[in-house]
């Protein structure tokens, strides 16, 4: 599920990070950004992906950390000292060193923290994000956006309410070949679009994992939160400062399986090409077998999966390229440095290998220059999800994978997964987010919350 060579080449990072404090160059502070223009932040969640961002952000002009939180003391404890060792040759100005909390209600209670970065298990964001939002600070957090449908509603309505900044954590926006790709559809280089495919695993199952021993230092009630109780497993948190990615990713009761993983990122760029970003598919065909591959537990194979959208294009879910725009004159193939075009069948880019950047680039600009020349229709440029964010924050304005972006991708990752646990075609309407036309339950919208963990 998570094979992908840049996740490789993210874990080598993040494990570089754990393992040695990081100093920041004298460079970084050296440009005495006044306090007005510097945001202070908090990170909630310090697992792999938690401490990436976190040495990501570390390394950004004018940011001052001040506050980390995990439900686990040993991930939250390294957090700090990553923090503490960062800043111990140069202390910004005004910095007074990096608290750390078990309860993320704590850190957002700080008046003096502008925005926060969460990067929790899947079923946490939406309760964190709200009541972030509601404390008045900026969010950047991880893809999928939320848990569920609702979750999305949600959030989507309290950036507006609350009138502050959002960032999903769906990078290949700021990669250039993904935005090179939909920039073709969009201003019509490819001709009139006829279907989409888009490749990522199954959904998730529930949760079968047996008992294990307690993990000394975790507050595993809070790291369940919302979601059923459920005995300790170490696939779920595991024990002590880890360098992989867990696999609750592929329990429903935590994440959506490949759907909201890989799901979140190629459906993103499908509907960003399409141009639907804050829209969505009007109908939903299940994959075909899903009843026997949830009645099996073998969810992790199931494809197949078409999203039908008001214009017509089929999106649908295949084992295959990162994301395939196929029009009446030409097809491009997008992935993580992988661009293919191929116009009125004369081969434009050619595929090269993932290894081998320098030959991808030369193909995505080959064809903005010959193609793009005289668009009418640019997307948002960014060079560096993170910069992007705080480039917002600073002037207020959306950023690349703004709520409405990310809120309507995990919406259509959500439909996808409600399809497959109930083998059921059905029909949406991506305006008012509701079903309207087939036998599925509105609980699928939603979950059931746990005690006092809720939005």
């Amino acid at each position: 599920m998570i094979s992908n060579s840049s996740r490789r080449r993210f874990l080598a990072t993040a494990a570089l990070s754990a393992a040695a404090p990081l100093v920041l160059p004298g460079r970084v502070w050296a440009a005495e950004t006044a306090p007005s223009k510097r945001i202070t932040m908090g990170f909630i969640g310090m697992g792999t992906q938690g401490r990436g961002l976190l040495g990501g952000f570390l390394g950004q002009p004018g940011v001052q950390v001040v506050a980390v939180c995990d439900v686990d003391t040993n991930r939250r404890e390294a957090a700090r000292q990553t923090v503490e060792g960062a800043y111990a040759q140069e202390k910004p100005a005004g910095w007074k060193g990096c608290e750390a909390y078990n309860a993320h209600e704590e850190l957002l209670a700080r008046t003096d923290i502008d925005a926060v970065c969460i990067a929790t298990p899947d079923h946490w964001h939406a309760i964190i994000t709200v009541a972030a939002l509601k404390a008045g600070k900026d969010v950047y957090c991880e893809k999928p956006l939320t848990h569920n449908i609702e979750e999305s509603i949600a959030v989507m309505k309290a950036v507006d309410a609350h009138q502050r900044v959002l960032q999903t954590g769906s990078m290949q926006r700021s990669m250039a070949e993904f935005r090179v790709a939909s920039e073709l559809v969009l201003n019509g280089v490819l001709g009139k679009i006829s279907h989409v495919h888009v490749s990522f695993s199954g959904p998730g199952r529930p949760n079968d994992l047996p008992a294990e021993a307690a993990e000394p230092g975790l507050d595993w009630d809070r790291w369940l939160g919302p979601a059923p109780l459920a005995p300790y497993n170490s696939a779920l948190s595991p024990r002590g400062v880890h360098g992989h990615y867990p696999a609750w990713r592929e329990y429903s009761e935590y994440g959506g399986g490949g759907v909201v993983d890989f799901g979140a990122h190629h459906l993103d760029i499908a509907q960003w090409g399409m141009g639907m970003d804050g829209n969505g598919p009007v109908a939903i065909q299940p994959p075909p077998g899903a009843r026997e591959a949830f009645a099996a537990k073998k969810t992790n194979d199931l494809r197949g999966c078409e999203l039908t959208y008001a214009s017509g294009i089929i999106v649908k879910q295949v084992n295959g390229y990162g994301v395939e725009f196929f029009g009446s004159d030409g097809v491009v193939r997008v992935d993580r440095g992988r661009f293919e075009l191929t116009l009125n069948k004369k081969v434009i880019a050619q595929k090269s290998s993932d290894a081998d950047r320098v030959s991808v680039e030369s193909q995505y600009l080959k064809a903005e220059k010959e193609l793009l020349g005289e668009a009418k229709i640019r997307l948002h440029r960014s060079s560096n999800h993170l910069a992007d964010f705080l480039d917002s924050v600073r002037s207020r304005q959306k950023p690349v994978a703004s709520e409405m972006a990310g809120g309507s991708t995990a919406i259509a990752c959500h439909l996808i997964g409600i399809a497959g646990r109930t083998a059921t075609a059905f029909q949406w309407d991506p305006l008012q987010h509701r079903i309207t036309g087939g036998a599925v339950d509105p609980m699928e919208l939603t979950r059931e919350y746990r005690g006092a963990y809720r939005l």
